[in-house]
């Protein structure tokens, strides 16, 4: 399979895949558990999520299992969604999105990079309280 790109949700996971330009699309909807296994089984391929907190934990997870993961912001995915807002048509846009050669990624953090984020947004969120219960 060559690029491949995934929608990811709270519970479900779709899966959009090219394996050639003459065969269709694999379109699957996955749960966490399929998901791992579904990408053990197949060889190492590109990638493609929207960058989002559980993005990165699963490009972590998809690179030590030996696939190229890139992530990319949503509003550079949108363009590319062809009709209605579903997951499968997202999971479809990400797989076009992708492939394209000037799409900008965004770097995978790691666990440690993403709990330091969370500690400044919970910093920012009590001093943006503490402000509120001052001016009340």
């Amino acid at each position: 399979m060559k690029p491949v790109g995934v929608d990811l949700a709270k519970n479900y996971f779709q899966i959009h895949a090219l394996s050639s330009e003459a065969a269709p699309a694999v379109k699957r909807k996955l749960t966490r558990r399929t998901m791992r296994e579904f990408f053990s089984k197949i060889e190492p391929c590109r990638v493609g999520m929207e960058a989002c907190g559980s993005a990165h934990y699963w490009a972590r997870e998809l690179k030590a299992m030996g696939h190229d993961v890139s992530l990319m912001p949503p509003a550079y995915t949108k363009p590319y969604v062809k009709r209605g807002k579903n997951d499968a048509v997202d999971a479809e846009a990400i797989c076009e999105a992708v492939s394209r050669p000037a799409m900008r990624f965004v770097p995978i953090k790691s666990a440690d990079q993403q709990a330091t984020l969370m500690l400044h947004k919970t910093r920012e969120l009590l001093v943006k309280q503490r402000t509120m219960n001052v001016n009340a």
